[in-house]
């Protein structure tokens, strides 16, 4: 889609309207990534694998099918806070994931980053999370947008089952 930015030339919008149960969803001051740390049932929490340093879970708001956060159980903010452990089993996690998810639902490739900062796009800014999302051929780039409207097509506790396999 494309809207004027005012001297005449298309500036492409995003559309990104699951987003916004999150954005405009109740902020009770926990921290998202405490709270499935924390333990108790992985499968509210959408954990798919916990390491001794780091746990790995599905975004509940994805930007395509697959998307997994990968966290310290630590409350930290930045890569310079992370212990070596952590910084280690980060990456760990993060390969191991990225072979689940081949298996699972055999994506093209991966866009793996962190967002570091709310200027950056960090939408929890003050605990260090790794995106790691599933990409094929064909989707148009790394948050497609097909006529305004985002296709999921994988239920999260599907995906949930099959990856915790």
């Amino acid at each position: 889609m494309n809207r004027e930015n005012g001297d005449g030339a298309g500036m492409n919008a995003l559309w990104a309207p699951w987003r916004m149960e999150y954005i405009l969803g109740p902020k009770d001051g926990e921290c998202f990534l405490c709270a499935a740390a924390s333990g108790g049932d992985d499968r509210a929490h959408r954990v798919v694998r916990r390491g001794a340093a780091c746990f790995g879970l599905l975004n509940r708001y994805p930007y395509n099918n697959g998307h997994l956060l990968i966290a310290p159980y630590r409350h930290v903010r930045g890569l310079d806070e992370l212990n070596d452990v952590e910084r280690l089993e980060l990456m760990n996690l993060a390969d191991e994931l990225v072979r689940a998810l081949r298996e699972a639902v055999r994506p093209d490739g991966f866009n793996l980053g962190l967002n570091l900062g709310k200027v950056a796009g960090a939408g929890l800014e003050t605990h260090l999370h790794l995106h790691v999302v599933p990409r094929w051929n064909g989707d148009t780039n790394f948050m497609p947008i097909v006529a305004g409207t985002k296709v999921i097509p994988q239920a999260l506790d599907e995906l949930w089952e099959r990856l915790r396999r």
